[in-house]
């Protein structure tokens, strides 16, 4: 990015904000981990989600990101629609990443920080990408995972998951961004220490608009769910089974559907990891577990969320796994198209992003199908060396 778009940037951010703690400079230092064994990496910021808009896919293309010729973009199939478009909002360099954060037919994209760029830019659109509009921006780095940003569906209220591992929350209009916890604040309370909490991962609101946050536990059979109740965080993570009780657990994923919370656990290490898919329909009290999915030393390097707390995720190996609702089965699907970067389950079919520089083909296949068809393909126009 050149230093003219990020003084520009930053210019924006104080006049919309009032405050000068955004600006260009090196990038946010990483979420600290106070455990010596390192949690799972989170997942690539290759995903995809529904909203009632319609499915929603971020994946990167271009080239190589240590030459800023990343280039992360947005695609929406509307609803009711065969096809997708290109939808990437304008304007702001995006070599950081994409995350999103939606509620009904709103959503937001927020553009992780990247090379001098210090804050992160956020944009919204209510016509499924047609028009988009700038926000005031939030003062920091997002977290690079997947759920760093999260939108109460009652109140358009924002929480944000930053990479210095404090949670903050705005209310609309996002000009002011007030201290939630942190997770060295966190790791200090009861359900904190039993869980051993190494680093935050995940922010999410519950259906009736309880903050939720996901980390990874060093102490084995934890899950590191925690509730924000009047100011005092609980723990309301689910029971993991006595098969996995001395594994290590942390929290990949951890969203809103609708009328249902969505988690993604990594149970151990290795060869020994297990992945879970976890539902919950009130607060986090109470969860129901999918049966544990063997990695057999693959990892997770995409996840995506259909409707209903249907889950996909994309791992090493040409692998993909899909699991549809609460008390079903993982299924493994056919070997995936090469390039694959990340999958979207939609109404009656499930289609494999794969990309190649500047070009996207969406592959499909119909649930228990055994094969994959060409859908699509998208040529967007990249500049390369635009960035840098």
């Amino acid at each position: 990015m050149s230093s003219q778009i990020c003084r520009a940037l930053a210019l924006t951010a104080v006049a919309a904000s009032g405050t000068v703690a955004a600006g260009c400079g090196t990038a946010a230092p990483p979420a600290s981990r106070q455990a010596t064994r390192a949690a799972p990496p989170a997942p690539s910021l290759n995903t995809a989600l529904v909203t009632t808009a319609g499915t929603w896919a971020i994946a990167v293309m271009g080239g190589r990101s240590a030459q800023h010729n990343n280039f992360w973009q947005l695609f929406i199939r509307p609803a009711g629609s065969t096809r997708w478009k290109l939808v990437t909002p304008p304007g702001t360099a995006d070599n950081g990443g994409l995350v999103l954060a939606s509620a009904g037919p709103s959503l937001i994209a927020a553009f992780r920080p990247s090379q001098n760029l210090t804050f992160t830019p956020l944009t919204q659109t209510r016509t499924g990408g047609q028009a988009w509009s700038s926000l005031s921006p939030v003062t920091a780095a997002l977290a690079g995972a997947p759920d760093p940003l999260a939108m109460d569906p009652a109140s358009g209220r924002l929480l944000a998951l930053l990479a210095s591992g404090a949670a903050v929350q705005a209310a609309p209009g996002y000009s002011r961004w007030a201290a939630l916890t942190s997770q060295r604040a966190l790791a200090v309370t009861a359900p904190g220490r039993r869980c051993g909490l190494r680093a935050l991962t995940a922010a999410t609101f519950t259906p009736s608009g309880t903050p939720l946050l996901g980390g990874s536990c060093a102490h084995p059979g934890t899950a590191g769910i925690f509730a924000d109740a009047h100011g005092t965080w609980q723990a309301t993570g689910p029971a993991i089974p006595v098969a996995l009780a001395r594994q290590d657990i942390a929290v990949l994923r951890l969203t809103q559907t609708p009328r249902q919370t969505v988690a993604l656990l990594a149970a151990g290490y290795g060869h020994a990891a297990r992945l879970l898919a976890a539902w919950s329909t009130d607060s986090g009290s109470h969860w129901t577990l999918s049966p544990p999915l063997p990695l057999n030393g693959a990892a997770v390097t995409s996840t995506s969320f259909g409707a209903a707390g249907a889950a996909a995720v994309v791992l090493t190996g040409n692998r993909g796994e899909t699991i549809t609702s609460t008390g079903s089965q993982w299924r493994t699907m056919p070997a995936l198209p090469p390039g694959t970067v990340t999958l979207a389950v939609g109404p009656g079919e499930i289609s494999a992003l794969a990309v190649h520089r500047a070009s996207l083909t969406i592959w499909q296949s119909s649930p228990g199908g055994a094969t994959w068809s060409k859908a699509q393909v998208i040529n967007v126009p990249i500049q390369f060396g635009s960035s840098g």
